[in-house]
C-alpha cells in the first residue's frame, strides 16, 4: 500500500509538471483538491492508535525526547531528563555516538559515594564537584554500564557506554554527550537505586507518549 509520504510527493511532482505546461490556475486548484481527497484516507489510517511499547520492567530511552522512562510492571513510574550524544546515533568504535536497541545493565558502580564524586576509569576519586562547575565535564556520582544485546549495539560494552551522572546539568534535555546517556546527579542516584543488574535498557530514536494510566506508547510520525 502506498504511503502518505509517497502520495504527498507524487502530488507535488504532478502539480509542478502541469504548472510547467502552463495549465490554468483553476485546473491546478482542482487537481490539488482531488489529490487531497485521495491522500486523506492514507493520512487518517496513519493516525490510528499509537503502538504500545512492550516493556514489563526496565528502562526506555527516547533520543527524540531526550527522556529516560523507568517502567515497572508495564507502567511508567518515573521520567528523567537526559542527554544522548551530540554526534548522533551509531555503534562504531571511536564514533562517540549513542547506540540504539536493546541493552542490559551489566554493572552498577558508585553505590554510597557522595553526589558529585568524580570517577576515573570507573573508580571513585576523592574529588567532588558541584553541578555546572565551569570547565569541568567528568563522569560523576553513579555509573550504569550497558551491554548491547543486538548486532546494532554489539560494541556498547567495549565502548564504555554508560548511564552516568554529569556536572553539565544545564545541557540536559539536549544531545550533548560523547556517546553515553547523561543524567543529573540526583536523578542518577534515584535510578541507580531502582534498577538491578540485568535490567533491560532500550534506546530508541522514537518519541514516547505516556497515558494517564502510565502505559507507554510510541508516538506516530507522519512525514
Amino acid at each position: 500500500r502506498a504511503s502518505f509520504k509517497s502520495l504527498f510527493r507524487l502530488s507535488q511532482d504532478v502539480i509542478r509538471l502541469l504548472g510547467s505546461q502552463q495549465r490554468s490556475g483553476m485546473t491546478l486548484a482542482r487537481l490539488a483538491l482531488t489529490l487531497l481527497l485521495i491522500c486523506t484516507p492514507f493520512f487518517l489510517s496513519s493516525c490510528g492508535s499509537p503502538v504500545q511499547v512492550q516493556c514489563e520492567n526496565g528502562v526506555l530511552v527516547s533520543v527524540r525526547d531526550q527522556k529516560l522512562v523507568l517502567v515497572q510492571k508495564g507502567v511508567a513510574i518515573k521520567s528523567y531528563s537526559i542527554s544522548t550524544s551530540k554526534y548522533g546515533l551509531g555503534d562504531q568504535i571511536g564514533s562517540y555516538r549513542t547506540p540504539l536497541g536493546k541493552h542490559v545493565i551489566a554493572s552498577k558502580i558508585g553505590q554510597g559515594v557522595p553526589s558529585g564524586t568524580v570517577f576515573k576509569s570507573r573508580k571513585p576519586t576523592h574529588e567532588i564537584i558541584q553541578p555546572n562547575s565551569p570547565g569541568r565535564d567528568p563522569i560523576v556520582t553513579r555509573i550504569l554500564w550497558l551491554k548491547g544485546q543486538e548486532k546494532q549495539n554489539r560494541n556498547s560494552y567495549s565502548r564504555f557506554i554508560y548511564i552516568h551522572g554529569t556536572p553539565e546539568e544545564r545541557t540536559l534535555g539536549t544531545p550533548s554527550s560523547y556517546g553515553c546517556i547523561r543524567m543529573s546527579s540526583s536523578d542518577v542516584i534515584d535510578l541507580h537505586k531502582r534498577v538491578r543488574l540485568g535490567s533491560s535498557v532500550e534506546i530508541t530514536k522514537k518519541s514516547l507518549k505516556i497515558d494517564r494510566g502510565g502505559l507507554v506508547y510510541y508516538r506516530k510520525s507522519f512525514l
